[in-house]
């Protein structure tokens, strides 16, 4: 199998068109200097043919920090309110979200237990959270700025209408302390700010003193936060995330589950499509 990959990608440098890079090292930890997500640097350069073909899913990206932005508290199961007028039964991208995580993620402390609650097991990620985009506009069109703003559409290589943006992961930090979790809906109050989410752009929306992200309970738990409080955020590839009490519940949760990665299947597809070439099928 490992003489058979290898095989493929020595046969890809002898193919004719655009240059796409792969990188096998970590990707280091500082952040981007610029808004634009940076390719890591090293790896051989593997040729695809040219016409159409998938962009290259090896490539990796450095995310740039969004910085001190303000973060807000919801949960699944969560009533409107004056200060929230969307409730959390269905997500953006889930029309059943609260019965697919087992039920009301009750956010008092008093009926948590290790960040998660108290009156289930979650069968989702209780380690979720909402940044104000969403990719599409029904469930069979993307918008038109999606396949240009996101860093990783073109190697996801989507049906017309399927998000790539559920389930990504982002790294929060708020006082030194660190957590991961995954984009599961749309918020706070926007869902067409891909200049800030994607962009250089401080967050659109002016309501709670401009919040950028909504974090879930356990999000707030592990970083012992409060709603209004500030902090840093950027995306990350999940191989590049570490074991911790965000990998422990979920049918979404790529550590329990890795068929759940994007970048996984991304990649699955991608050696199929060399394969292809290779064999003279395409």
């Amino acid at each position: 199998m490992f003489k058979g990959i290898i095989a493929l990608v020595f046969f890809t440098l002898t193919l004719a068109g655009a240059h796409a890079q792969l990188d096998a090292a970590a990707i280091a930890s500082g952040p981007s200097l610029t808004g634009k997500p940076r390719v890591s640097a090293g790896g051989p350069r593997v040729s695809a043919p040219s016409g159409a073909h998938p962009a290259n899913p090896f490539t990796r990206y450095r995310y740039p920090w969004k910085k001190n932005i303000t973060a807000t508290i919801f949960w699944i199961g969560e009533k409107p309110t004056a200060r929230n007028p969307t409730p959390n039964c269905a997500s953006s991208w889930d029309t059943k979200w609260a019965i697919n995580y087992g039920g009301y993620d009750d956010p008092n402390p008093a009926a948590r237990i290790n960040y998660r609650p108290k009156a289930f097991t979650p069968k989702l990620n209780p380690f979720y959270i909402a940044l104000p985009y969403n990719d599409r506009i029904n469930w069979k069109e993307h918008k038109p700025e999606a396949s240009k703003v996101i860093p990783w559409f073109k190697a996801m290589n989507p049906k017309p209408g399927k998000t790539v943006l559920k389930g990504r992961w982002l790294q929060i930090v708020h006082n030194n302390r660190v957590c991961y979790a995954q984009w599961e809906d749309c918020g706070p109050f926007l869902t067409d700010d891909w200049r800030y989410v994607f962009g250089n752009s401080q967050p659109a929306n002016p309501h709670n003193s401009q919040a950028g992200i909504d974090i879930s309970p356990a999000v707030r738990d592990y970083l012992k936060i409060r709603s209004g409080d500030k902090v840093h955020w950027r995306f990350i590839h999940f191989k590049d995330v570490p074991h911790g009490p965000w990998a422990l519940y979920g049918t979404n949760n790529p550590f329990i589950h890795p068929e759940q990665d994007p970048d996984l299947r991304a990649q699955q597809r991608y050696m199929r499509y060399l394969r292809e070439v290779r064999d003279g099928k395409r």
